[in-house]
């Protein structure tokens, strides 16, 4: 499929799993206003989020290969892109608390405006992703992406796997950390006699904007070394035994300002580490291999996603 295609299926697809859930909850509210749940119900709730996730990594893989052909800037406004994302979801979070009680209803309106919102952010996506073709600049690089195209074959896959195969583990292990730690054992495993109920809110929020300067960075200076970079990411091994240490270790390692401390580290280095490889990574291999290569480092990604959040789970046990 071309990569247009490919973007409206996966766009649609997100639109239509996000209006599921609405949906299903509007019907299943009686005439006593009370909520009839099944398991019907909740079996078409996790289809919706398998299919989000299936859209998510079209889209995704579609767009980092893609810009994986094309100058660094491209790379690095997609995953600042996804970093802004993130500070947007907690800016609604801190509107929605503060704004709305929380009782059944509070909470059910809040959820309400989030998928609001959300489906109107990918309705403008949509728009976006086809009006981009109409761009001069675009339409120059896509000509000679498609000179330069040369079909994939399995046996190419491997080889450029192998070539870059340092860099692909460096993002698996960016994302194994990060997910394993973030969200789950800041939002559950923490507390704060000080911040109480606001406390994990803020820990997410204080994450997603470092997360947004550290892959916003990259625009301004880029590490020259894939293999610096590498170590880097596996150097952050070390944030399980730090935050072991706030969790476990001595009282002055337990307060807020270490916690805080240790949280805007995990989010810049996991947003610069994640740009610097994704940006350096698909040009070190010849131009027709760059988008392979950039899908490639999208699949280790995606297997750093699940081997974190299953860490993630066993941590909070």
């Amino acid at each position: 499929m071309s990569l247009r295609l490919r973007l409206n299926l996966g766009f649609s697809m997100f639109v239509l799993c996000l209006m599921v859930t609405p949906i299903v909850d509007w019907i299943n509210w009686d005439q006593n206003g009370t909520n009839v749940k099944s398991n019907a119900t909740y079996c078409v709730v996790v289809a919706s989020v398998v299919v989000c996730g299936l859209a998510d990594g079209l889209i995704g893989g579609s767009l980092i290969g893609s810009a994986g052909k094309l100058p660094k800037q491209y790379m690095q406004a997609i995953f600042a892109g996804t970093a802004s994302s993130g500070v947007l979801i907690c800016i609604l979070r801190i509107i929605t608390k503060v704004s709305l009680p929380h009782t059944p209803h509070g909470l059910k309106t809040s959820a309400h405006f989030y998928f609001i919102i959300s489906t109107t952010v990918l309705i403008v996506c949509i728009i976006c992703c086809n009006l981009l073709y109409k761009l001069p600049i675009m339409q120059q690089h896509y000509t000679h992406l498609v000179q330069d195209f040369l079909p994939c074959s399995r046996h190419k896959l491997r080889d450029v796997a192998r070539t870059i195969k340092c860099p692909a583990f460096g993002i698996f292990a960016i994302y194994t950390v990060t997910l394993s730690i973030f969200p789950g054992f800041l939002a559950e495993n923490l507390e704060s006699s000080v911040f109480k109920d606001w406390y994990p809110i803020l820990l997410i929020t204080i994450y997603n904007v470092a997360d947004f300067v550290g892959k916003s960075f990259t625009a301004l200076y880029v590490v020259k070394s894939t293999s610096k970079a590498t170590w880097g990411c596996v150097a952050r091994l070390l944030f399980y035994p730090l935050f072991t240490a706030c969790l476990h270790g001595p009282k002055w390692l337990k307060c807020e300002v270490s916690i805080v401390f240790l949280t805007t580290m995990l989010g810049l280095t996991n947003g610069y580490l994640t740009s610097v490889i994704m940006i350096l990574a698909p040009k070190s291999v010849p131009s027709s291999e760059a988008e392979i290569a950039a899908i490639v480092l999208a699949v280790s990604l995606g297997m750093g996603l699940v081997a974190g959040s299953v860490l993630g789970w066993f941590w909070i046990i």
